[in-house]
């Protein structure tokens, strides 16, 4: 299902045109007051493992293998996705994140993984 979701750095400055912050990192942003982010909603509990984040490290070769194992962690998140869901469901959000990498990122792969197909519960 397609959200209006935006996807932005949470050292960028925040814009009315933000809709709901929602922070999708497991630690918080190095040297951001929390003023500064005006994060919304703090989602730690889909953020990649920290296991799963060292291991990818951003390298681009890793990008495929690294979303399939988010995607395997997510789905047995199943309640703390939901919450998500319910966050995302009062209108537009992004998904802020601290890497300096813009297109290969979690908060990236965090929105494929909602936009995807349905998971139903077993």
């Amino acid at each position: 299902m397609k959200r209006n979701i935006g996807i932005k750095r949470v050292y960028d400055r925040p814009h009315a045109g933000d809709g709901k912050r929602i922070l999708v990192d497991r630690l918080w942003p190095r040297g951001l007051r929390k003023e500064e982010a005006r994060v919304d909603y703090w989602a730690k509990d889909v953020s990649p493992s920290t296991e799963l984040r060292k291991w990818y490290g951003h390298d681009p070769a890793k990008w495929e293998e690294f979303k399939g194992r988010y995607f395997a962690e997510l789905d047995r998140e199943g309640e703390a996705v939901e919450r998500l869901r319910r966050e995302l469901a009062g209108g537009p959000a992004s998904f802020v994140y601290a890497s300096m990498e813009p297109e290969i990122n979690n908060a990236e792969a965090l929105k494929l993984y909602l936009e995807g197909p349905a998971k139903t519960s077993p």
